[in-house]
């Protein structure tokens, strides 16, 4: 498997993983991490994180995600918010809404809830929403 990231390096195997949460495991609270964990077992809870969230075909979440990037191949009850984007697999079942500049649903996924694709904030910039143009006003070249 090969999953790219833009301007950042390919995760090449499971050699490239910060973390594996196998079958057997099963997590309650709040989990955070830095770098990419591949999640095959059961997590109730929260995750937090600014990198990258992998939730194998075995993987349980019922819990609220928040990451930069969420591939989902399990299942999820709950809701995904993932900074760069987030991928919805064939074998995914998703129950919650999804939030990302970039969401990919692939044919197969079991998805019900709502989706909504936000813009990407540059770095550097404030919290201030953009202005507002005025759509009534077309202007014409004469």
């Amino acid at each position: 498997m090969r999953w790219r990231r833009s301007g950042k390096a390919a995760i090449k195997s499971n050699s490239d993983l910060s973390a594996y949460i196998d079958e057997a495991s099963e997590i309650e609270g709040k989990y955070t991490f830095s770098g990419t964990v591949m999640l095959n077992g059961k997590l109730t809870g929260e995750i937090f994180s600014n990198d990258t969230l992998i939730i194998g075909e075995k993987g349980v979440v019922n819990a609220a995600i928040h990451a930069g990037i969420v591939l989902v191949s399990g299942e999820v009850r709950g809701n995904i918010l993932g900074t760069e984007r987030v991928e919805l697999r064939g074998s995914a079942r998703v129950y919650g809404d999804v939030e990302a500049p970039v969401v990919v649903v692939e044919e197969g996924v079991l998805f019900e809830g709502h989706c909504r694709m936000t813009r990407g904030r540059p770095e550097g910039v404030s919290g201030d929403p953009p202005p507002q143009r005025d759509l009534s006003i077309v202007s014409a070249k004469r």
